[in-house]
């Protein structure tokens, strides 16, 4: 079987960390949080999204709370992505991957409604054998999405054999959930020190993250 990459697209393929960072703060606004920094909102973030927010409020957000800050944050993102592009060099990555001969694909907990449109806007969506944004509830993981993406790529790809590149802790943790390897890039929502806890590999450029996916995948 060939070798795949599942890419995650927010913080990943996708640099929108400042516009993520706006909207969170557009969100801590409506209970009275004070804004962060894009550094100490990458010290500090963590999912689910509900205890990120715990440990902002130093309390579990009410129902009214979440849904409130919930709508506010995707007001505001949607306003504050418009500007971002994607990852410096990512086209290139992607465009050699498949050159090779392998498959990718993108699972990513944006809305799949918006998510779908985004990427064939960036005219990368034929570079992907199937791509998979978030149907449910916002603030759920990513383990369960994971299971079902690759159970939707069928017995063409093997989790032996796939590579997650994602910028958190849940996608290594979604990663484990089937089996794949997973590779983490600092360029998104974590600091390097809260993603090397988690166990993986990390990477401070996706030209990284897509060599040591190469390595992780020849001997499987």
């Amino acid at each position: 079987m060939r070798a795949h990459l599942v890419w995650d697209w927010n913080g990943t393929l996708f640099h929108d960390i400042e516009a993520v960072v706006a909207a969170s703060n557009a969100a801590f606004a409506e209970v009275g949080l004070a804004p962060l920094s894009v550094d100490r909102y990458r010290e500090l973030y963590c999912i689910p999204i509900p205890l990120f927010y715990e440990r902002l409020l130093g309390r579990a957000p009410t129902a009214d709370e979440w849904q409130r800050m919930d709508d506010v944050f995707h007001l505001a993102y949607l306003n504050h992505s418009v500007g971002c592009a994607l990852t410096e060099g990512a086209e290139l990555l992607l465009e050699r991957w498949e050159a090779a001969g392998r498959s990718q694909s993108i699972l990513s907990m944006y809305g799949h409604e918006q998510l779908v449109p985004l990427v064939r806007g960036f005219g990368i969506e034929r570079r992907f054998v199937r791509v998979d944004g978030r149907t449910g509830p916002s603030g759920s993981g990513k383990a369960e999405y994971m299971v079902r993406h690759l159970a939707a790529l069928g017995s063409t790809v093997d989790p032996a054999r796939t590579v997650v590149i994602g910028d958190a802790a849940d996608d290594a943790l979604a990663a484990a959930a089937v089996g794949a390897h997973a590779v983490l890039y600092t360029g998104g929502s974590h600091t390097r020190e809260n993603l090397a806890v988690v166990g993986v590999p990390v990477v401070d450029s996706l030209a990284e993250a897509v060599s040591l996916a190469e390595e992780l995948v020849q001997g499987a």
